[in-house]
This record gives C-alpha cells, sequence and structure tokens, in this order.
C-alpha cells in the first residue's frame, strides 16, 4: 500500500489529541477518584456493595451511550447531514431524542420498581447476606436513573462529534469523577454508620449525570441543533432515520457489548467469592481503562464520522487509509502500554492504591488482576477500533456474529478458570475472549479489503515489537533495581514509579526512532 501523508490524516490527530486531553483528564481525575476510594474505603464489603451498583447502570451507559446507539446513531446522522436538508436533520434529532428518552425513562422505572430482584440477578452470591443485597437495591434505585441523563448527553456528544466539536463532550467525564470525589471526602469525614457512604456515592452519580447533561447544552443551542421533544409516540417513532437507527441497533446491542458483558460476568461471578473479590477486579479493570480511554476511545470517536461520510461517500481508498492510521497509531502506543501494566502491576498498584484501608493482600491480589486484563489491553483498544469500521458501513450481522462467540467463549472460560484461578480466572477469560473477538473482527475487515497487511506493515509491526522487547528488558531490570522503594514510604514509591514510566518511554520511543519511525510512518 503507499505510504500515507502525514497531512492526509494530520486533521485525524489534531482532533484525536485533543480528545485524548480531555479524556485524559477525565482519567487522571478518574485515578485519583479511585485512589481516593482505595485509601478511605479499601476493598471492603462496602466498596463492593458500591461498585455493584455503579457498575449495573453503567453496563447499560455503554449499551446505550458509548455503545449500541452511538454506533447506529453516528452512520445515520452522517447521511442526513451529507444527504438531506437542514429542516429533515432538525426533525430527524428531534425524533430520535424523544424516542431515545421514552425508552430510558421506562426503562429507569421498570429497574427502580424490580430494584431488588435485579439486585440478585446482577449480585446472586450475595443472596445469603440480606444486608449487602438490600443496600445494593437501594443504590440501584439512585444510581439507575444516572443513564437517563448520560445517555442522552450520549446523544448530544454524537451530534456535535458529527459537526466536528470534540472537546465539550470529552469534558463531561470530568463532572462524573468531580462529584465521586467530592461525595468521598464528604463520606470520610462525615461521622457516618459503616454503608451510608453507598447512598452518599449513589446521590453524587445522580447529580452528576444531571450536570453532564446540561453540559451539552449551550453548544446544541448555538449550531440550532438543541432536539424539539414530542410526546407523540407513533410520529416519533415512524420517523425513517428513527426507524433506520433502531434497526441497526437491535442487533448492535450484543455486537458492541462483548466487553461489557464480559466485565459483568466477572462481577456475577465474583459476587460467589471471598469479600473484596468485587473490589479487586475494578481497581485493576480502572487501570487499564486509562490507556484505553486516552487513545484506543479518543481515536475511535474521531473516526467513527469520518468512517461514516467516507462511506457514504464512497471513497474506498480514503476509509482503509483511516482505518490503517487508527490501527498503526493504537498498536504504536497500546503494546508498550500493555507491556508496562504486567511488569509494573504491583508497583502500580501500591503506589497509587496500597495506603491506610488498602492492606498487603489487596495490593497482591489486585496486580494480578491487572496483570490478567493487560494481556487483553490491546484488544481491547483494537476492538474500539475496528467496531466503528464495521457500524459505519451500517454492518451489524458480523460483529454481532462474532460478538456472540466472544461472549459465550468469556463465559466459558470464566466457568473453567474460576475454581483454581479465582478472581484472577474472571479477568484472564475477559482477555482471552477479547483477544478472539479482535482477531475475528480483523480478520473480517482484512477479507473485505478494508484492512491491508502488507510488506511495509508487517516492517512497522515489526519495528514495535523490537523497540516493546528492549523496553520491557530495560524495565525488568530498573525494577530490580527499585524495588526496595517501592515498599517504603510515599515519596520513594512515587519517585520510583515516575523514573520507571518516564526511562521506559525515552528508552521506548529513542528505539522507535533509531529504527526509522516517525510520525510519518504512523
Amino acid at each position: 500500500m503507499q505510504k500515507i501523508p502525514v497531512k492526509k490524516h494530520s486533521k485525524h490527530l489534531k482532533s484525536s489529541l485533543r480528545v485524548g486531553f480531555m479524556t485524559g483528564l477525565s482519567r487522571i481525575l478518574g485515578l485519583f477518584r479511585d485512589m481516593c476510594f482505595a485509601w478511605f474505603f479499601g476493598a471492603s464489603p462496602l466498596t463492593d456493595v458500591f461498585f455493584i451498583a455503579f457498575k449495573i447502570p453503567n453496563f447499560f451507559r455503554r449499551l446505550f451511550a458509548e455503545g449500541a446507539f452511538a454506533q447506529s446513531f453516528v452512520p445515520v446522522l452522517a447521511e442526513y447531514k451529507t444527504h438531506k436538508n437542514f429542516a429533515e436533520l432538525q426533525a430527524f434529532i428531534g425524533a430520535t431524542a424523544s424516542s431515545l428518552a421514552m425508552i430510558l425513562f421506562v426503562l429507569s422505572l421498570l429497574v427502580i420498581v424490580f430494584s431488588q430482584w435485579i439486585s440478585v440477578v446482577f449480585a446472586p452470591g450475595f443472596i445469603n447476606d440480606p444486608v449487602k443485597l438490600s443496600l445494593i437495591s437501594q443504590a440501584l434505585q439512585i444510581t439507575f436513573p444516572y443513564l437517563f441523563f448520560i445517555a442522552l448527553t450520549a446523544f448530544a456528544s454524537s451530534i456535535l462529534n458529527t459537526f466536528k466539536h470534540f472537546a465539550v463532550p470529552a469534558a463531561a467525564p470530568l463532572i462524573l469523577n468531580l462529584c465521586l470525589i467530592g461525595a468521598t471526602f464528604l463520606s470520610a469525614l462525615s461521622v457516618l454508620d459503616t454503608y451510608q457512604p453507598v447512598i452518599t456515592l449513589s446521590w453524587a452519580v445522580f447529580i452528576a449525570g444531571v450536570l453532564q447533561l446540561l453540559l451539552q447544552v449551550p453548544l446544541l443551542l448555538k449550531l440550532k441543533l438543541f432536539p424539539v421533544f414530542s410526546l407523540n409516540f407513533y410520529r416519533v417513532f415512524a420517523n425513517p432515520g428513527v426507524k433506520k437507527v433502531i434497526r441497526l441497533m437491535i442487533p448492535t446491542l450484543f455486537a458492541v457489548s462483548v466487553t461489557q458483558i464480559s466485565l459483568l460476568t466477572d462481577t456475577i461471578l465474583a459476587s460467589f467469592l471471598i469479600s473484596g473479590s468485587v473490589s479487586w477486579l475494578y481497581y485493576a479493570d480502572r487501570l487499564v481503562e486509562l490507556p484505553l480511554g486516552l487513545l484506543a476511545i479518543a481515536i475511535a470517536t474521531v473516526i467513527m464520522p469520518s468512517l461514516s461520510s467516507k462511506h457514504q461517500q464512497q471513497d474506498h481508498q480514503a476509509f482503509v487509509h483511516t482505518l490503517e492510521w487508527a490501527v498503526r497509531t493504537v498498536i504504536f502506543i497500546g503494546l508498550p502500554a500493555c507491556i508496562g501494566l504486567i511488569i509494573l502491576a504491583e508497583p502500580l498498584i501500591s503506589t497509587l492504591f496500597g495506603y491506610q484501608a488498602m492492606t498487603e493482600t489487596d495490593v497482591v491480589q489486585t496486580a494480578c488482576s491487572l496483570r490478567a486484563y493487560a494481556l487483553g489491553l490491546l484488544a481491547f483498544m483494537l476492538i474500539k477500533i475496528f467496531s466503528p469500521a464495521y457500524f459505519s458501513q451500517q454492518n451489524t450481522k458480523t460483529p454481532v456474529k462474532i460478538g456472540i462467540t466472544a461472549s459465550l467463549a468469556n463465559i466459558g472460560l470464566s466457568l473453567l478458570f474460576i475454581l483454581p484461578l479465582a478472581h484472577i480466572g474472571l479477568a484472564l477469560a475477559t482477555s482471552l475472549a477479547a483477544l478472539l473477538n479482535a482477531g475475528l473482527l480483523a480478520y473480517g475487515l482484512w477479507q473485505r479489503k478494508f484492512l491491508v497487511f502488507d510488506k511495509s506493515q508487517l516492517k512497522y509491526y515489526l519495528k514495535i515489537c523490537i523497540a516493546s522487547v528492549i523496553m520491557a528488558l530495560v524495565l525488568y531490570l530498573l525494577l530490580i533495581y527499585l524495588k526496595p522503594y517501592f515498599h517504603a514510604d510515599i515519596l520513594a514509591r512515587w519517585l520510583s514509579l515516575a523514573g520507571c514510566c518516564v526511562l521506559s518511554m525515552l528508552v521506548y520511543f529513542f528505539i522507535t526512532y533509531v529504527l526509522g519511525l516517525r510520525m510519518s510512518s504512523i
């Protein structure tokens, strides 16, 4: 394949960096939030309860917000933007917002009413602990309406992203983290009973959802794209664009949620394990989410509207070049990140979380979970890139088949690994299922000639592997030397961790430079 000029994708890179910067701020703030959880509450029954109550609406958020809805809505929105007049576009946006709001309202109402039964479904291991189960039910009644607001926030963000406004949508998650950090300090500094912080944190989630939606409103009004809501059920769902979104969304619901279903399966099974297992998996998952959000989600957010537009314009070559750029960029950063998390697992957990309520056992068990999740980090990233390539073409059939295969594999592997490896086996099963998912998605794109692997590509990936191996060796030797410092005071831990990260990055970028990899080669 011909070399892609740097200018060809400079706009994608700038937009990705812009989104990545705002997402990075959010992830760093989110990391501080999780550090506060660990410092004040550790890996305890309290955190187990809150993480489950928070994960249930979060799971549906990935379906109705960042997942199936966004992947189905953006291609149709791009079609309306390209081929329809502004009045038709406004009508489509209003009908979509109204239909989404109706569905979310009914779903939220059902979950609030049947919260106790839903708690049993998602945490069956707590059936013999009525206190925990009751608290999950109470917390869920507060946290689940967050879905209503955050899904409408994602709807607004999809519109803004399609019209090349990326900063405001990327900044919205900052609000959630700030609310949870404030609630954590309020809970820790107040004289509360053992489980009251769960309710306080739950209200913080609800308030954050409202504020995130309000943040999108001024820019939508400025662009004259603020939806006109309607309660006319038949007129709303009769809109041709809405019908198309629903037709694309129904099979997509499963396809884009494979990773989330895998993680949720981990939570359900972990509820049968010893106390703290849910929290060990949560803290590990949050660290894996950091590079995932900084890079893969930022790039996927930017390329989705671009791929949709190129598909509408029937520009196959530009479509292939955009996808290739995304894959090369993700692998360039993702592979060393994966290796770094595996090698630095215990120092990372110890330095970030290992204080006060977080015991040494919690640190070791969380680090084991992190290594298992990190094995699938690159696959998680590539799934975020490959999925938009299918959905931008309004192809939902292929991802659905692959999603079913990967999900069944995850459940089977989880059941196979949980007895010998406990919570670590659950994380390992999730990573292996993600590898299968990414591999099958890549194979499908290659068959359809949307993904090309020629000699120049293989040479590029070989150089990245060489640089990553050298970086890993340097990092491993450095860790041996600095190991005593990771058991010292806070300052020594942070300085040692910073030294490992900075030096390993310098080594990696130096080797890639020596091997001839430049920004123009990405």
